[in-house]
């Protein structure tokens, strides 16, 4: 049986992304639009809290899993899977970050990305 892929605009992937998270009771979700900034390396970058390393890969498992059951696609690259405290899924135009609350404070990607709109999504 032939495997059928959806091409997904960035913003259904952010969807996407923030529904993987939500799934797994992720807090403090932020979505990052950088399309409008000159130097920006993606489309967006999705941003959410997980309070263990267990909540952490279980986060970023779920993400993987809505964004292949909607769009067959796997992310291009992935990072932090044994370090457990920042685990980071590249789409090439959505990158989601799931960080260790502490570790979130620390690298503050929000500031460093301070002039993309960003939304602050609420806890289902």
């Amino acid at each position: 049986m032939k495997e059928t892929k959806v091409e997904a605009t960035s913003d259904i992937l952010a969807e996407l992304v923030v529904k993987g998270m939500q799934e797994r009771k992720a807090s403090d979700i932020v979505v990052m639009n950088l399309k409008s900034l000159k130097n920006a390396v993606s489309d967006y970058f999705v941003i959410a809290s997980a309070s263990s390393d267990t909540q952490l890969d279980a986060i970023a498992s779920s993400i993987e899993e809505e964004v292949h059951k909607a769009i067959g696609q796997n992310p291009w690259q992935t990072e932090g899977r044994m370090n457990k405290e920042w685990v980071l899924l590249d789409y090439v135009d959505v990158v989601a970050h799931v960080f260790l609350k502490d570790k979130r404070e620390f690298y503050a990607l929000e500031e460093l990305w301070g002039d993309a709109k960003i939304e602050h999504v609420e806890s289902v």
